[in-house]
């Protein structure tokens, strides 16, 4: 058997509990390999499916109500620090917003099973003061359907993915020379991309400052908020005589903005 199945057989609840608590914290270690693992493992009796069950949700609760409490306590802050941690965070944090905005509650219990907005969702109930034996409810549905989900899958396919595993402990050290390039090249890719958009970005960028000094000289500058709904619910303040657009009406609502003048636009 593999060696990393001997493993995960004498310290799996442990295992468990901290490779999913380091991973919904937002350090890059996908849990989903490790609950697979575990479910084949209790499908040869090996481990407890339950008990690995238990341990699995108690580590995603524990960092999902780390998140909670910092976005009840930092506010908008913590969304802006997921920004520059994440490597795809503008994407993430407008997806979330719209399905949190729409499900309420709700969104909990699908949030872990979409890429990245696992992360988000739990800041952005603590941000919207949400009642948090509430939040603790239905995260600990979600994070029961997202974490059993892989273990049943696992379970019911034990044999199979102990045969894929002894077929990778073949390869020896080169596995974990592979896994590691793998992800190495993943968070390489991503990095590269959003310097590249950042670049662009600063191409067509204004301080606030300059902004400030340009219209204090009299300039006729239009200025778009484009927050979405939650955030500007969070932060009401704007800058006088700003427009808000969401980003997503930006096109549809363009015919409130100058042909012939300057534009600038703004967000979280």
């Amino acid at each position: 058997m593999h060696l990393a199945f001997d493993f995960l057989i004498r310290h799996g609840h442990s295992v468990l509990f901290f490779w999913v608590l380091v991973e919904q914290m937002g350090v890059p270690i996908p849990a989903m390999p490790l609950l697979l693992a575990a479910g084949a493992l209790a499908g040869t009796g090996h481990l407890n499916f339950f008990a690995a069950l238990f341990f699995a949700v108690l580590g995603a609760l524990t960092s999902d109500s780390v998140w909670f409490q910092l976005g009840r306590r930092k506010g908008i802050k913590i969304l802006q620090l997921l920004c520059r941690i994440s490597l795809e965070p503008d994407s993430c944090v407008r997806r979330t917003e719209g399905i949190f905005s729409k499900q309420g509650a709700r969104s909990l219990l699908v949030a872990k099973f979409l890429p990245g907005l696992g992360l988000v969702t739990p800041p952005l109930a603590g941000i919207f003061r949400m009642r948090f034996r509430r939040f603790l409810l239905f995260d600990a549905i979600g994070s029961t359907l997202w974490a059993g989900a892989f273990l049943a899958f696992g379970y019911a396919f034990a044999g199979q993915i102990e045969r894929v595993a002894a077929n990778l402990a073949s390869l020896g050290g080169w596995l974990l020379v592979l896994a590691v390039g793998a992800l190495a090249a993943y968070i390489a890719l991503k990095f590269i991309a959003r310097q590249r958009f950042l670049r662009e970005l600063r191409i067509a960028r204004i301080t606030v400052d300059e902004l400030k000094e340009r219209i204090d000289a009299g300039e006729q500058i239009t200025i778009v908020d484009l927050r979405h709904s939650m955030d500007f619910e969070a932060e009401p303040e704007v800058i006088p005589g700003a427009l808000h657009i969401e980003a997503m009406e930006l096109e549809e609502k363009n015919n409130r903005l100058p042909r012939d003048g300057e534009v600038v636009l703004y967000c979280t």
